[in-house]
C-alpha cells in the first residue's frame, strides 16, 4: 500500500461522492485518473483492506428491524453455522469472539417477525439451539475515521 492508496482510503471512509462519476471524483482528489483509482479499489478490495462500499442508512427510520444475535456454537459446527448465516442477505455483519456465544452478526429486515423466521430457520439449519436475540433498546452511533497518512 502506498500513499496514494493511503489518501484515497482517507476520502472514502466517510466522504465518499455521490456523483455520476464517483471514482473520476476521488481521483482528482488524490491525483489519479478515474480509471487508476478504480483500479486501486478493485486491488484494496482483492486485498482485504477494504471489506465493503456502500452506504449507510438509519434502518429504524426506514422502517426495519435490527437486532444483533449471539449464537452459543462447537468448534466443530463453526464453518457450516457461519455459512449458514452468510446465505442471508440481510445479515450486515458476522464475526467470531472469544465467548461462550462465540458467533455474533446482525440482521436488518423488513420485521421482527421476519428475524424471528430466520433464526428459527438458522436453528434447524445448524442444530444450534442456542441463539440470543439482542435487539437495541438504545442506538449509539459513533463516528469513526482512521487517518492512514
Amino acid at each position: 500500500m502506498d500513499d496514494t492508496d493511503r489518501r484515497l482510503l482517507n476520502e472514502i471512509q466517510s466522504d465518499f461522492p455521490i456523483t455520476q462519476r464517483p471514482y473520476k471524483d476521488l481521483g482528482v482528489r488524490v491525483n489519479c485518473s478515474e480509471e487508476e483509482t478504480l483500479e486501486r479499489v478493485r486491488r484494496l478490495k482483492e486485498e482485504g483492506i477494504i471489506r465493503r462500499i456502500g452506504g449507510n442508512f438509519d434502518s429504524k427510520r426506514l422502517g426495519f428491524a435490527t437486532t444483533l444475535c449471539a449464537g452459543k456454537v462447537a468448534d466443530d459446527k463453526i464453518d457450516r453455522f457461519v455459512e449458514v448465516v452468510n446465505q442471508y442477505p440481510e445479515v450486515t455483519h458476522n464475526y467470531l469472539r472469544d465467548y461462550p456465544y462465540n458467533i455474533w452478526f446482525t440482521f436488518v429486515a423488513r420485521d421482527s417477525d421476519m428475524v424471528q423466521r430466520y433464526i428459527e430457520e438458522i436453528k434447524e439449519q445448524t442444530g444450534v439451539r442456542e441463539i440470543l436475540d439482542l435487539p437495541a433498546v438504545k442506538v449509539f452511533k459513533i463516528r469513526v475515521d482512521f487517518d492512514l497518512s
